[in-house]
């Protein structure tokens, strides 16, 4: 696994104290359990982060730039949720390192891949720029992504959007 660089940045606006995480994990090649299960394991053993606890993996339809894909393969998706020292910025270059270790290649945007880590959450913080957007801007709208996060955080809140619980039933609600 690559270092991460540098000491740990401690973040004025968090008054040198950990911020709150959630990231969303997902897999749709290979053994993506096992995929799964590392990338959490290497999340968990970035200096600065603390995990404090990992979902039940899902299966959900592949979704496409054009909607849902029947016919490609399943994902196996995941939350963790925990907390972090690290700015966004750099721990989304970290979670990029893990997912390039991890084989992911990005030929085809929202493609066929063996991992996918998306930062959805960190400390309420709202970020907007050409490499990032917090929070995840598609999070509210994701079975696949509020199902597990609700499982290991049941009185979650999406910075912006509401109670997990509320979006998911809407979610839902709007899908029968």
């Amino acid at each position: 696994m690559t270092p991460i660089a540098g000491p740990i940045v401690h973040d004025p606006i968090r008054r040198g104290g950990p911020e709150r995480l959630v990231i969303a994990l997902g897999s749709n090649l290979g053994d993506r359990r096992a995929i799964l299960t590392e990338a959490a394991e290497r999340i968990a053993a970035i200096p600065g982060v603390f995990v404090r606890a990992v979902s039940t993996f899902i299966e959900s339809v592949a979704v496409r730039t054009s909607g849902p894909d029947e016919s490609a393969p399943p994902y196996l998706n995941g939350v963790l949720v925990g907390h972090t020292y690290l700015e966004p910025h750099r721990l989304l270059a970290a979670t990029a390192a893990i997912e390039d270790e991890l084989g992911r290649t990005r030929a085809e945007r929202w493609g066929d891949r063996t991992i996918d880590i998306d930062l959805i959450e960190v400390g309420g913080r709202r970020v907007n720029d050409e490499r990032l957007t917090l929070p995840h801007p598609r999070a509210g709208e994701r079975d696949f992504v509020l199902a597990p996060w609700l499982e290991v955080e049941p009185s979650a809140v999406l910075t912006g959007r509401g109670r997990v619980d509320e979006l998911l039933a809407t979610l839902r609600g709007a899908s029968e």
